[in-house]
């Protein structure tokens, strides 16, 4: 099969060189020879003329990249030429007022100097006192924000102290916080609240034996902490008192259960009388409002308000 195909391929070259000369047949092996070679030389011209292309553009793009900068600078240079311009021309206006002044000074009487220069002293005694109330004003704050810090670190205290009181009165009377006792912090006091089935019998102002011990107990801790100051509240319900003898009402049954819890407290020797004050507070002040029994109960109770000392405390206030 491959033997037929050479045939056929051979023949039609067999014809036709028996109808060309051999000369004519050597002049087109030689212009086909020349024009390969020529077709050659064309391909690696057009190769070079690509890679010229190639550097070209990438020249070009560089070149465009350098131009933005270029523009970019010049742009940025016309705007602070303009801007010193206007500061330039602002120094002119100011220079030419200067020299007005100047050929004032120059051509002006002896009065008219001495009117600008009296003009300018008062001008420097204005800014001298103004410095000086400045001066005065910065100080004045320095010290009353260093009072604000001594008065924060005070208040700080307080409240721990507080804190610390609370704590200690629960331990002092752990024996009686079940039992009709109760302990709470209030807008910076201690509130010691004693029910009246603790202290005092019904519409009596005698303290019972059990209350006096939780008395004792807590006098001796207030005893401990002279820092402290003491009130004494006595609080009854709203079911009016008809008395005749030294107890007539309400008042007066609040009034005389403060003083006896206050006599109780003041049995301790070590705890200063001074620090106590005893009041009575009838059905005015009561825990809650209803009317029931259990209500009227819980507002039948005497309270001993315990506040630390705040005499640093008005010292520094009364410092501002």
């Amino acid at each position: 099969m491959r033997t037929a195909h050479i045939l056929i391929f051979v023949a039609p070259i067999l014809m036709f060189s028996s109808c060309v000369s051999m000369k004519q047949f050597t002049d087109v092996q030689d212009k086909l020879k020349n024009a390969t070679q020529e077709n050659e030389v064309l391909k690696q011209s057009n190769m070079r003329l690509e890679t010229a292309n190639r550097e070209f553009e990438s020249a070009y793009r560089q070149l465009t990249e350098r131009n933005k900068d270029l523009n970019a600078q010049l742009e940025e240079a016309l705007y602070n030429l303009n801007a010193q311009k206007q500061k330039y021309a602002g120094l002119e206006i100011d220079m030419q007022n200067l020299n007005r002044q100047l050929d004032i000074l120059k051509t002006g009487s002896t009065s008219e100097i001495e009117l600008l220069m009296e003009e300018l002293q008062i001008a420097r005694r204005d800014l001298n006192l103004r410095e000086d109330r400045l001066r005065e004003a910065e100080k004045e704050l320095e010290d009353r924000n260093a009072r604000l810090i001594e008065l924060q670190e005070v208040l700080a205290q307080k409240d721990q102290a507080v804190k610390d009181l609370r704590q200690k009165v629960i331990q002092a009377l752990t024996g009686f916080t079940d039992n009709g006792l109760t302990v709470h912090e209030k807008n910076g006091k201690v509130y010691v609240s004693m029910d009246e089935k603790l202290l005092f019998k019904t519409g009596q102002w005698a303290v019972d034996p059990n209350g006096q011990r939780a008395l004792r107990d807590l006098s001796q801790l207030l005893a401990e902490n002279p820092d402290i100051n003491i009130m004494v509240e006595g609080h009854t319900d709203d079911v009016p008192m008809r008395g005749s003898g030294e107890v007539k009402d309400n008042w007066d049954l609040s009034v005389m259960r403060a003083t006896a819890v206050t006599k109780i407290l003041t049995q301790n020797p070590q705890l200063d009388p001074q620090r106590i004050i005893a009041a009575g507070r009838s059905e005015y002040v009561p825990l809650v409002p209803e009317k029931t029994p259990e209500a009227r109960q819980m507002n039948r109770r005497t309270e001993i308000i315990l506040t630390p000392k705040l005499d640093e405390l008005l010292e520094i206030l009364e410092s501002n």
